[in-house]
């Protein structure tokens, strides 16, 4: 078996190791040295810890990943919209490698350094609003989440919170109560945090009386039931997805997010919007708040942030990040100095090369071809998304039944032909493209001709 694409990268923004721009198959997927490792896995990992993908990676950059037995499979997953800018770019490696050459570690709060406070005023400047932003800084995004809402609580001195069906924000004990989906990230785990309300979100595609009502009568029923069932004098925070991520990669109606924060704004609540998924560019713009023109109170950072290495945030207005008390935030590896200077390596990147652009390009390139598959393939519901950052819903055919049997055996066909996908969804019927912002156009159109096929055996 052997099946590889071109060998170079046209677009010459593959980053990252000299690895060729190709997918190659030279054995099955998985080969015999990740079905190796795979069984030292099961002896030693914990089993709640879930495998996506049956292959042990060996190297990574531009648009690929090459796994222990030599196959080189197109990525269009990107670690769940880490390596946005391409795995171990060059700007990423230059700054960490340097950080770590200097020190590894102090702890920000007993002797800081310069490279934190160098990443909390890239993030005042690209997160959305002209504002005075500060920021604290943070290991993962259900820590940021955890913070964000400890922050909106202090701030207002209320304590309800209040999130959205289908959404997802992690799996601490706070942020599985946040979380809308029970299997795998709830089950068994509870009992939850109290004062979380969960309420509709706009989802188009299952709007029952149509997508064209879905804005106004979605934002209605929120606000409702804020009102009547939580109080607004109770409420401290609404948190969001401004482009859902785990859920499904739902874009909310528009004009549903700005009649929300309107009203949190009217009522003193605070908005905190979670990019943790989608920011970064990822959207094909700093941040997907920016679509509509929202600007919340404070955001939560992760994923894409560091080029890989783990890093969060929470950025906001900056009287809500001073209101709680000395020592009521932080964390001893909250803005590791390694970390650090790889996000200075990544928003470099980012910059120099247009990442935003690119996801714009990504989605010229990707939608059509969507479209054009569901036109043909009744299994196909609905194409979604923006930027880099798209998703199609499948389901049985002639029906909006979510199909997640289909979707599975999709994943399924896609890995053993070299293509890196992912599925996600409260149904667990969609799949998810995520490709890095550097992927080659030739590499990205190869991967769509093996998802074509893969949905067409289906």
């Amino acid at each position: 078996m052997n099946q590889t694409s071109a060998m170079t990268d046209p677009s010459g923004l593959s980053g990252g190791p000299s690895l060729p721009q190709e997918r190659k198959l030279v054995t099955e997927i998985p080969g015999p040295r990740s079905r190796e490792l795979a069984a030292r896995q099961r002896a030693a990992v914990a089993a709640g810890v879930p495998t996506i993908t049956p292959v042990f990676a060996q190297a990574a950059g531009g648009g690929v990943v090459v796994d222990v037995d030599g196959n080189s499979l197109i990525d269009f997953g990107s670690g769940i919209a880490v390596t946005s800018v391409g795995n171990s770019a060059e700007a990423v490696v230059r700054r960490a490698s340097a950080q770590l050459a200097r020190f590894t570690h102090t702890c920000a709060m007993v002797a800081p350094y310069e490279e934190y406070v160098a990443v909390c005023e890239e993030l005042a400047r690209v997160t959305p609003g002209d504002h005075a932003k500060k920021s604290v800084l943070l290991n993962s995004g259900a820590e940021a989440v955890e913070n964000a809402v400890k922050i909106a609580r202090y701030a207002t001195g209320r304590q309800a919170v209040v999130v959205f069906e289908h959404a997802y924000h992690g799996r601490t004990n706070l942020t599985m109560a946040l979380t809308a989906k029970d299997m795998p990230y709830k089950h068994g785990f509870g009992p939850f945090a109290p004062e979380v309300y969960r309420v509709p979100t706009a989802y188009p595609y299952r709007w029952l009386t149509g997508a064209e009502r879905c804005a106004e009568e979605a934002a209605e029923q929120v606000i409702e039931k804020i009102t009547k069932e939580v109080g607004t004098e109770n409420t401290a925070a609404i948190l969001f997805e401004p482009l859902l991520g785990e859920g499904g990669f739902i874009e909310p109606a528009k004009g549903f997010l700005p009649r929300i924060a309107a009203f949190a704004a009217e009522h003193g609540i605070v908005t905190i919007a979670d990019e943790i998924q989608s920011g970064f560019c990822r959207t094909g713009q700093w941040f997907a708040c920016e679509d509509e023109d929202v600007v919340p109170d404070l955001v939560t950072l992760a994923k894409g942030i560091a080029g890989g290495l783990p890093l969060a945030a929470v950025t906001g207005r900056a009287e809500l990040m001073d209101a709680a008390h000395a020592g009521g935030l932080g964390g001893t590896y909250g803005g590791n100095p390694v970390a650090c200077a790889a996000a200075l390596g990544a928003i470099e990147t980012m910059r120099e090369l247009d990442l935003a652009g690119r996801a714009r390009r990504i989605e010229e390139v990707m939608k059509p071809r969507l479209r054009a598959m569901a036109e043909r393939l009744p299994l196909i519901g609905e194409v979604r998304g923006r930027g880099a950052m798209l998703a199609i819903e499948l389901v049985r055919p002639g029906t909006k039944e979510p199909n997640a049997a289909a979707t599975a055996a999709v994943v399924a066909a896609c890995h053993r032909a070299g293509l890196l996908v992912l599925s996600c969804g409260t149904y667990g019927n969609v799949l998810r493209f995520l490709p890095p912002l550097v992927i080659g156009e030739e590499l990205l159109n190869e991967g769509l001709d093996v998802l074509e096929e893969a949905l067409a055996g289906v």
